[in-house]
């Protein structure tokens, strides 16, 4: 790729020669042109599995399933705005998920 020593832009083809479009500049003989392109290995992209994304606090609560004293807790709007929000806990042993009506 050959540039215009008058003004720096790129020389593109004309009829018979080469020629800056900014400026009057033409080329005298062949312009060589060449283009390349290096391309870099790109990072992967790192998964994020559902189980990894729950962060959720623990309160202490008895799991009816294990007995267990220790419990996930979230809570969500599942009725009307009116009415209080449901309280769901997951068993931190053995996962087993529970909701608690108020």
């Amino acid at each position: 790729m050959e540039f215009c020593p008058r003004c720096g832009s790129v020389l593109i083809e004309k009829r018979k020669n080469f020629g800056c479009a900014k400026c009057s500049y033409s080329a005298k003989g062949k312009v060589k042109i060449e283009a390349s392109e290096k391309q870099g290995k790109k990072a992967d992209i790192g998964v994020i599995k559902e189980k990894d994304t729950d962060v959720f606090p623990v309160v202490s609560t008895i799991c009816p399933k294990c007995g267990n004293r220790e419990a996930y807790f979230w809570s969500a709007q599942t009725r009307s705005a009116d009415e209080t929000e449901t309280r769901f806990f997951r068993c931190t042993k053995c996962n087993h998920t529970w909701r608690e009506y108020r």
